[in-house]
């Protein structure tokens, strides 16, 4: 375990029973956390010299909705005033996202710019079937909002190909989507029916085949857009959490940025655990490699 970074449950389940998604039925619906517990929680990590905390939840922006309490924008607030160094948050639904929200995070430098929004699909009408409740157009218009006022943010999302009645065009809507926000990266995964979901009871009409050289497709889409964004980063200075050694090679410490980009670069292990400077020299598909400037 980190003596650095630490991950706070902030609440627990779900309510919004996505057609594919097991969740709700396994962990129940939502609870929160009183707020009142979770910033003692902090405040004793920042005591203890913790640099980083991630607020965790199936849909951390529904927090606060089952119980008389502060909303997670005003939470997000809250924990900024803590001064914990690093502020980290995951998953949002896109559905609740406010803009409240985004003010939070657009007015607190430590509240990280790293955002991870799942869309899932770029289509409509498997945005539909998946019971996602938003469309393309309010996505990307969420997107537009967000990119507006945290001009620097990093977008990383979910996306699953070949789910039930995905024909090609719809495919090519998710493809498109994906060049019209250009992701700093993506989980992407091939459908897969799960045992007890609503979505697997509807035929899983796309053939295996199908499904991978879509995947294949989308990969490769995801991966041009990352190299693109990584690049950005040459000759810039970016603050690294220096989390450890490589595994390879104990004289490369690596870390991550701001907006949650592996960083790689020659350094002492006693700045482990530390924040430092490293000017980014070369940029790869996953990683950035760099030197540490004072």
């Amino acid at each position: 375990a980190s003596t650095f970074k630490a991950w706070v449950n902030i609440m627990y389940g779900c309510n919004k029973f996505c057609t594919y998604c097991i969740v709700p039925y396994t962990r129940g619906k939502e609870r929160s956390r009183k707020s009142v517990d979770i910033l003692n929680e902090i405040n004793e990590l920042k005591a203890l010299g913790y640099k980083e905390v991630t607020l965790l939840g199936q849909n951390v922006n529904a927090y606060g909705k089952d119980i008389d309490d502060l909303s997670f924008p005003e939470l997000m607030e809250k924990i900024a005033l803590t001064g914990i160094e690093r502020i980290r948050f995951t998953t949002s639904h896109p559905w609740d996202f406010s803009e409240e929200l985004i003010d939070v995070i657009a007015k607190y430098p430590n509240i990280m710019n790293h955002i991870q929004l799942p869309v899932q699909s770029g289509d409509s009408e498997i945005l539909r079937l998946m019971g996602r409740r938003y469309s393309r157009e309010q996505y990307l218009e969420l997107v537009e909002r967000i990119k507006k006022k945290i001009p620097d943010v990093s977008l990383t999302t979910d996306i699953i190909v070949g789910f039930p009645n995905e024909s090609e065009e719809a495919f090519n809507n998710t493809l498109s989507l994906c060049e019209i926000v250009k992701y700093d990266s993506a989980f992407t995964f091939i459908y897969s029916p799960r045992v007890g979901t609503p979505a697997a009871k509807m035929k899983d009409n796309v053939s295996m085949e199908t499904k991978k050289a879509r995947f294949n497709k989308l990969t490769a889409t995801i991966a041009k857009y990352e190299l693109e964004k990584y690049k950005t980063f040459e000759g810039k200075v970016v603050k690294v959490l220096v989390e450890g050694p490589s595994k390879k090679n104990e004289n490369i410490l690596s870390g991550y940025t701001e907006d949650n980009k592996l960083v790689n670069f020659v350094g002492n292990k006693n700045m482990v655990g530390q924040i430092v400077n490293v000017k980014i020299v070369k940029a790869k598909t996953y990683t950035l490699e760099g030197e540490q400037v004072d």
